[in-house]
């Protein structure tokens, strides 16, 4: 598994990561010159890294003995939240863009995974299971406030915010499978938007509110 990169029309495909352990999960820097993402190329349990945008100056960023994934860059694109399973569970995390400053921000006994930050950088949605299945939270940027917002039965996962940060869309399998939902940033007016008899997941914005 390599990073690659390609213009939106599909041509000029170009490994960026370009080792021979596997590297996933990639996540651009707001400003487009750095990529985040996660590698298993120093001893086997994946750690988040930092490249240009070229591929160049690939930096690691954590160092645990236990895995770490899932980076999603804040907005203004000082700090990475990510995923940790170094409290035995998984958990989100923050740090500073250069890898200071790891704090577990979820803090909760059950799984708790899948960052996204809202367009203005003061929330983090995420998934959790504390509830008994997967449902979809909201926390401060700092771990304080953290909130259920689909509260159903069924497994919610895979937020992301409107680029308008009023809305979040996720996968949702209430309906017998996967399928994507988008619901106001509060959990209100949860609404289907998929139909279909194959899985539907990982929902992303495109750069206007009503494009997904």
């Amino acid at each position: 598994e390599e990073i690659y990169v390609m213009n939106s029309n599909g041509s000029g495909q170009t490994n960026l990561s370009n080792n021979a352990a596997s590297d996933v999960g990639p996540s651009w820097s707001p400003d487009g010159t750095r990529i985040a993402f996660a590698s298993n190329r120093d001893g086997g349990n994946f750690q988040i890294y930092v490249m240009n945008s070229n591929g160049g100056g690939q930096t690691r960023l954590t160092n645990n003995a236990a895995p770490d994934g899932e980076p999603d860059w804040s907005p203004e694109g000082t700090k990475i939240a990510f995923t940790s399973l170094r409290d035995v569970n998984e958990e989100i995390y923050i740090m500073n863009s250069n890898g200071s400053g790891q704090t577990n921000l979820s803090n909760n006994a059950a799984f708790d995974f899948g960052p996204s930050w809202s367009p203005n950088g003061t929330k983090i949605a995420f998934s959790s299971q504390r509830d008994g299945n997967n449902e979809i939270y909201v926390m401060n940027s700092d771990g304080s406030g953290q909130t259920n917002l689909s509260n159903n039965a069924a497994s919610d996962n895979a937020a992301s915010w409107s680029p308008d940060g009023t809305k979040i869309a996720f996968s949702s399998q209430r309906d017998g499978n996967d399928e994507i939902y988008v619901m106001n940033s509060d959990g209100k007016r949860q609404t289907r938007i998929t139909n279909n008899a194959a899985s539907d997941d990982e929902p992303s914005w495109g750069t206007e509110p009503n494009s997904l």
